[in-house]
Parts: C-alpha cells; structure tokens; sequence
C-alpha cells in the first residue's frame, strides 16, 4: 500500500463483463472514467428506463447489466450486493458492495441513482468505485495465527515511535501484552490485479501513551506481510501525544437492555443547566425500578422506531475501557428528581444529552433522516471519560457510539460545544452512507464532512452569521479563559489549499492526515454554504454523500459528486459556478497532486511500499519497491545515490522483502513468509542470495558492514534481543545472550565492532546504556553518562572514530543527539536534550562525519511544523543541527550515504518517493 498517498489513489483495481440489453439513451451520458478501473467513476444527465416491477436493488443491477458496453461489470447481479436502498419522494438510490468471488473488496461501491412515479423508473445517474480488473487468488496461504501475530506486532511497531526507543521499563512490561488481535474475514485490496488479505482487528492501549487503539490492520494472506494498517476511532482532534501512566484495567460488557418501550408514550420531562450556565428542558424517562429519573428520550423517535436518545455516566471509566467495545458496571445519568444538578452539569451530562437531540432533529427535519442509520438506531452518549485517571481532552465516534473526554481545567467537557457532538453523530452518519475509509484523502473528506455539519448544525442554532470572522470555528466554545479563536480547535474559513497546505504523511501520522488536510475539503464546502446560503449548501453536501459518493472518494471524486448533487438539485448556472469556483480556489481540481514542489532529487518515484525502511552506504541506496500500482509483493532493489545504476536486488517470489540496508557492496533484508522471517544477503555486483537467519516472531533494524549484519529480534513475550551473524563464517548470536530478564535494540555497526541500546537488572533495578562489543576480542564497553541515567534512548550509530546515539534523561521527549569515542572518552552532547536547539528525535543515521536524526515537533495540532523532519549535526561538534530538506511532507526512513548526502522516503507530493540531497538545505525559515 503506497502509504503516503490518499487512500483513493491507493486502491484501484478490475473483472470480467455480462450481458442485457435495453434501449438506447434518450439523453446522452456525462461520463467522467475511473481511476485505472474500466468502470466510469460517474455517470450523470441520462434518462433511462428500468425495470418497475422489481425491487430497487434488483432494477439497479439490470441496468448495469443491461448498459455492459458504458459499466464493463461482467455479472452485476452476481458481484454486486445490496447494501442500501432509500426512498425519498420519488427519488431511490441504490447502494452496491462489490464482491470478488465471494469476498468483500475494500470501497468497492457502485451507486445508482433512479426514480419512480406513474409506473415508470428511470435511471438518472450513476457513481462509484467498482474494480474490473480483479484476478488474485482466494484461498489464504497464512494461518490466522501468524496473521493475528503480524498485526500485533505491526500496531506495537508503530505506537508512538515504540521500535525506534528503548526504554528503562520496557523490561519490566513486557509481559503486560496490552494489544490483542482478532482475525476477520478475507478481503481483496483492490490494488491493479488485487491483494487478498486477511482483516485483523487490533484492540487495547497504547503503553506510551494510555490512547486506545483499535486498529484495522490488513495481512497479505499469502507471505503475511501487514499492507495496510489505519485506526477506526474518529476522534475531533488529532491524536494526544502525551505520556501516560500504568495501564487501564481490563472492563467489558453487553450493553444493557433498554427499559421496554410498550404501551403508551413511556418518556417525561425534566430539566438541567449547560455549562454555559443556561438553562435546559430534558427529555427523560422514569426508572422505577431505581427511582430515579435517567437520560433515555424516546420523545424524538417514538413515531418511528420507538429507540431513545441515551446519555451515559462513564465517569471513572478510562478511555480504554470504552473504545470498541461497552465497559460494564455504566448506568444512564440518574437523578432522584426532574431537576438534574451540579454533577450532571459539571460532566457535561445536560450538554450532550441536549446536543443529541439537536443534531437528530436537524438530520430529521432538513434532510429527512432518522437517526445516524436513517433507520431509527438508538443514539448512545458516553460522557465524563478519563484517560489513566487524568483529563481527557477529545471525543471520538468508534462505529457504535460517541464518547466525550472529561476536559480538564482549560477545556470543559467535550460535549459542551454543539459543534462537537454534531461532527461526532455525522462520523454516524458518513459511515452509514459513503462509509468513507477513515485514511488519507477519504479519512480527510469523512473528518471533512463530520467538521461542516458539526459546524453547519452549530452556527444555525447559535444564529451566528455565515460573515462572522469567527463562524467557521469549531470547538471555539470549549475553553473557560481563552477566546473562542485560541481555544477552537479547526476553523473551517482558514484559507487551506492543496498548493499551499496539502502534507502528505503515511498513515502512521493522523491515519494519513486525516486532520491535517481536512480543512482544504471542508473550506470548499463552507465556502459554497457562504455564499449559496444554509439551505442550499447544506442539502447539496448531503446529497453528495449519500447519493454519490463511495469509500475510496478523494478530493477530486468529492468535487465530482458535489458538483452532481447541484446539478441534480436543479441549482442555476450561476450557482453551480460558485460550487465549482469553491473546489478551485481551495485548489481541488484535477491532477493538483502533480503540482506540489520539493528541494531533493528524485531516485525512485512512487515506489508503492510502506514501513520497510531504506539504507545506503558506499554511493548506493537499498530500498523495498512494488508494482506500479501496489499490488505486487515487495522486492528489493538498489541503485547509485548520485542517480542510476538501478537493479532488482532480491527474488520476487511472492514474499515481501523489506527493512533493506546496505554498505555499497552487499544488500541484507528480511523477507515475510507464510512461517517465517528469513534474513538474505546479497552481492550488489550480482549473485545468489544468501540467507543467514531465520525468526519466527518479528525482527527489523538490519544494518551490514563487510562481513557483518546486525539486526533486532522480538522475542514471544514482546522483548527485543540485538543479534550479529559473520556471513563468512556463519557465526550468529544474541549480544545479551537471548535472556528474557534483558533487553538489547537498536544496533549499528561499523568493521567488527557493534553499538546498541541495552536493558539490564541488578540488585537496584533495571538499567539502561549504551553498549559496543568489539567481535575480534569479545570486550564490551559501556558507554558514559552525561547527568541522570536516561530514561529512555534512541538509534545508535557507529563509524570509524565515534559512537552516536540519542539520549533522553528526564522523559520529556527530547533527545540529545551523544557522541563519544570508541572507549567511552571525549564525551560530548552534540544537540542540547533541552532549551534552545533541543529536538524531539526518534532515529537517527550516521555518515564518516554527520549525524542525520529524524525529530517531530509535539503540538496541540498537526501541520507542517509538527511532521517528521530530517536535521543534520557534524559529529565534531563544530556546529548546530540545520534542516536537510525543507519540503513540506513527511521525511522518513533516512539512511545517510558519506559525508552529507542522505537518502530517505518523501511523502511531499502524496507518494512515496525515495529521494535524496546532497547536502543539508538549511533553516528553512
């Protein structure tokens, strides 16, 4: 999976064709084709008979047979399912999963557009995703077991930079195993011929950080290499980077049955205060059983599905305990009387369970919908959530339910801004409609889209002027000091282009920018709400997500259905050129991916492989590459680091070959398979390949000197082992001996000599410091301290005079980039951990005279600012850490060549591009 790209660019695809015939059109067809599919991407402006004896779903599908010459679906009746159909007015619209033999392909959707009055359906339209050129296998050639194994250690791998530090405690925690994986279906990837994979659901806690984790993380099912890997909690905000303490307990439980709602109207009323002190009506019901008066409204639902609208007490229950699943013990809000008090108010309690209702009744009365289904589900709202006991400042959707952070002493309750619990209850609503994939591009659009109703639903209650400088804040009513403009947390009116603020990131960061990138989508649609009016706006934003828009969507299929929905909607010429002047200003039109810039030189564009890491040495690089469209198993290959020289490296036989390094003579890799990880070494000059180890859990970190490799290995219990193997000779082994009582990581090597990061116990506790064996005669050496023991440490690094590593002491998260001679003389930091120059690095690679780190600036929000960045030090000292590019992506996996060129993975055009510099650009000011 090209994991820089937008999730639309990622997934292409394609099948066979069928037959049916019907007559021609009377309108001829606005056809936009599809992104390497056959399938035309939409369809717009006809008016063609179909089937009105049948139902909608089955109309659809022999249209789509019928049309085979414009659609290239061989048997839509056979590879399309019926997920959706609504009605309204004379208006249907039919929602179809694609299927590949039986299997589900991911966003793979087609959309038909019809109506039917006087007898009489007619297709109007047409839109959507559908793959025609699917021909991979079906039958998994991985156990469940490795696959769930691979997952595990593929969300531990990228939680919080946990495989790039070592940690003090890491020892100590081993055992706690706070991720689980449980396999799921099979499922095509619908990559040029198709990638069949294994779905594995990843839950628990992040143990740097106490953030819930509930990951999809999809396994290729034939070498069990994770592809594609993205979070399904959609939260308001980015992400937290904070540091957290012990782990959540472990609580869980079915979601109790609701009082039964037979008989007569069982609802009443009540009443609370907001937290902006105003008075509120609530609709409750009487719980007789525990006399009180509790948080269920059946008032908003009772004419139809007679479900409720329910706000929970989850006080005292930690983030973890609630995301992907129900905790147990958690009641409804109660209170002995009609009149609910302080502690309700203080949780947060009125204002979510006001909120709820609010964003029902706008769903119901502008668009017609009931409920986030459309069908009347209950709507449940878990409020007063803590994070290890501590404030937590978010709130997210997890697919069943909206759970809404304490706040803390700046920030009130998450639930209090209407704003919040609207864009939250809409990820309700985008799932049950496009169902947009929560990664790059389509997860931008999905936050996109939650942000504009959120905001949409806010401004009209609130009676704040589109022209307001402040209505496009979301968030803004949160804060008890600050301003609405310091404490809003987007602001849909920002300005945001994909020319100027596009940053393309893996999905590592923000589930590919998901935040990041968002206000570029929602500016357009706020702007069109700007000047078309609420109205309007609105019922065409609506309009296009759930009668045009699939899965995959990114900006430009966004555009597309827009503009459609304003065209179905009967909109002027001259308000159809405000929709399409609002995607161009915000820079959304066709090809604007093409147009972003960089400062480094290409050497490998589009290389359509992600997490396996880069490595140079010698004037060559080393890096994994697939197919031009992703599909095919990742191999290796090389090339010179000034240009050319390219050449195909290892076999491509099925495995995905990855974590390359190399030292200009010969290449090393890891390579997945079925069983097992195997470890190969290959000449550059040419040669068989040569395997030199085997694991059976996981391993990466590889580097390669002469006759060297050096490498990291987990144990079964999650514990990290740094081991060596002489390719000459065959000798292999642990540098800590394998103990499950120690720790080792991070390895380098340079000549006969290594440098890793090691845990260790005594007497006193663990230990941790930085440690070279010299391999001729067998003698370690521990490396000095400057001040406390660190807390934690980062990348070592080793050439020809000096060992490098990072070096944290006080756990804050800056690093001092440490330098010391062989023998542990000549001590030095050659960045300060804190104040002025100090950077928050997590890797780090070294030439003959420079040390390259890879730092990110923590922060509230993510931007260009808080994105991976490289930075360069001399490793004499003489001078400070300067930028090595100033492009606007993300920059990782760098591997530095001699002197100052480096090497390393750009994400700034929304590809994976290898490239390279010569020399650091500077300030970047």
């Amino acid at each position: 999976m090209a994991a820089l790209m937008g999730a639309a660019a990622l997934l292409v695809g394609v099948v066979p064709a069928a037959s049916a015939a019907t007559p021609p059109a009377a309108t001829p067809a606005e056809v936009i084709p599809g992104t390497e599919t056959a399938t035309p991407a939409l369809v717009d402006g006809i008016k063609e008979s179909a089937d009105a004896k049948v139902s909608a779903a089955a109309a659809a599908t022999g249209h789509l047979a019928a049309k085979k010459s414009r659609y290239k679906i061989g048997n839509p009746a056979a590879d399309l399912k019926a997920i959706q159909s609504t009605k309204d007015g004379a208006e249907e619209t039919v929602r179809l999963k694609q299927t590949y033999h039986g299997l589900d392909v991911l966003g793979g959707q087609y959309i038909v557009r019809m109506t039917k009055k006087d007898g009489k359906r007619t297709v109007t339209g047409t839109s959507g995703q559908y793959f025609t050129q699917l021909s991979t296998g079906t039958t998994a050639k991985v156990s469940d077991q490795v696959a769930v194994q691979r997952a595990v250690g593929a969300v531990a791998a990228q939680l919080g930079g946990g495989s790039q530090k070592l940690t003090r405690a890491s020892v100590a925690k081993k055992d706690l195993k706070p991720l689980t994986g449980t396999a799921g279906k099979l499922i095509v990837l619908p990559q040029g011929k198709g990638v069949l994979t294994r779905q594995v659901t990843v839950t628990g806690t992040d143990p740097a950080t106490g953030n819930p984790v509930l990951q999809q993380v999809y396994i290729d099912a034939n070498a069990g290499f994770p592809v594609l890997q993205y979070s399904s909690i959609k939260t308001f905000g980015a992400p937290q980077r904070t540091q957290a303490g012990a782990a959540a307990a472990d609580g869980t439980g079915a979601q109790p049955e609701a009082p039964e709602a037979v008989g007569d109207f069982p609802g009443t009323t009540g009443t609370g205060t907001k937290l902006d002190g105003t008075k509120a009506d609530l609709n409750l019901y009487y719980y007789a059983s525990r006399g009180q008066y509790v948080m269920i409204d059946y008032a908003h639902m009772w004419d139809t599905s007679k479900n409720m609208l329910t706000t929970w007490d989850a006080r005292g229950k930690d983030v973890s305990e609630v995301s992907g699943r129900w905790p147990s013990g958690m009641k409804e809000f109660g209170s002995a009387t009609q009149e609910f008090g302080a502690d309700a108010t203080e949780a947060g309690a009125v204002d979510a369970h006001v909120a709820a209702g609010q964003v029902y009744d706008y769903y119901k009365k502008v668009h017609g919908r009931d409920g986030l289904d459309g069908r009347g589900r209950t709507v449940n709202s878990l409020v007063g959530v803590t994070s290890f006991g501590q404030p937590y400042v978010n709130a997210f959707w997890d697919g069943d339910k909206m759970v809404y952070g304490t706040g803390d002493d700046e920030y009130k309750s998450l639930a209090s801004d209407l704003d919040v619990v609207g864009h939250e209850m809409t990820h309700g609503v985008v799932e049950n409609t496009a169902n947009l994939v929560y990664a790059g591009q389509s997860g931008a659009m999905n936050e996109a889209i939650a942000d504009y109703f959120g905001n949409a639903i806010d401004v009209d209650a609130s009676g704040t002027s589109m022209t307001d400088p402040d209505a496009g804040l979301l968030g803004e009513n949160l804060c008890r000091s600050k301003t609405p403009r310091e404490c809003a947390f987007r602001d849909l009116n920002d300005g945001a282009t994909t020319s100027k603020n596009y940053l393309g990131v893996s999905f590592g960061t923000d589930n590919g920018g998901v935040h990041l990138n968002s206000t570029i989508y929602s500016g357009a649609l706020w702007d069109i709400r700007q000047d078309l009016g609420a109205d309007l706006a609105d019922r065409i934003a609506y309009k296009a997500l759930s009668e045009y828009m699939t899965p995959l969507d990114g900006f430009t299929q966004g555009r597309n259905a827009t503009i459609a929905a304003a065209k179905a909607l009967g909109v002027t010429s001259k308000q159809l050129a405000v929709v399409t002047r609002s995607f161009n200003a915000h820079g959304i039109v066709p090809g604007w991916e093409n147009a972003l810039g960089v400062d480094s030189d290409k050497l490998l564009g589009k290389i359509n492989s992600h997490s396996t890491g880069t490595g140079a040495g010698g004037g060559w690089w080393a890096a994994s590459r697939s197919n031009d469209d992703g599909s095919e198993p990742f191999s290796v290959w090389a090339g010179r680091t000034t240009g050319g020289g390219l050449r195909l490296i290892s076999p491509n036989n099925g495995n995905y070959n990855v974590y390359p390094a190399t030292d200009g003579k010969n290449v090393v890799w890891a390579s997945f398979g079925q069983s097992s990880i195997d470890v190969f070494v290959r000449p550059i000059a040419g040669g068989t390949p040569k395997k030199v180890w085997s694991s059976y859990t996981d391993l990466q970190n590889l580097k390669i000197d002469g006759d060297i490799v050096v490498f990291e290995e987990y144990d079964p219990f999650g514990g990290r082992h740094a081991g060596y193997v002489n390719i000459k000779t065959g000798k292999q082994a642990y540098v800590d001996g394998g103990s499950y009582s120690k720790s080792s990581a991070l390895p380098s090597v340079k000549g006969r000599t290594l440098a890793y990061a090691k845990v260790w116990p005594d007497a006193t506790g663990y230990h941790l410091g930085i440690e070279t064996l010299d391999l001729t005669t067998g003698k370690t050496t521990l490396m000095p301290q400057i001040g406390a023991e660190p807390y934690s440490v980062g990348q070592t690094g080793i050439n020809g005079t000096h060992v490098v590593w990072l070096a944290d002491t006080d756990g804050d998260g800056t690093m001092s980039v440490r330098r010391a001679n062989y023998d542990g003389s000549k001590l030095i930091d050659l960045t300060p951990e804190s104040g002025t120059g100090a950077l928050y690095a997590y890797d780090l690679t070294l030439s003959d005279t420079s040390a390259t780190v890879t730092a990110q600036e923590p922060d509230t929000a993510y931007r260009n600012e808080t994105l991976a960045k490289l930075w360069q030090v001399p490793t004499d000292g003489t001078s400070g850490a300067v930028r090595v590019s100033c492009n606007r992506g993300e920059q990782l996996y760098a591997a530095a060549d001699g002197g100052q060129r480096v090497v390393w993975v750009d994400g700034t055009t929304g590809w994976t591009d290898l490239v390279t510099r010569e020399r650091p650009a500077g300030n970047c000011g």
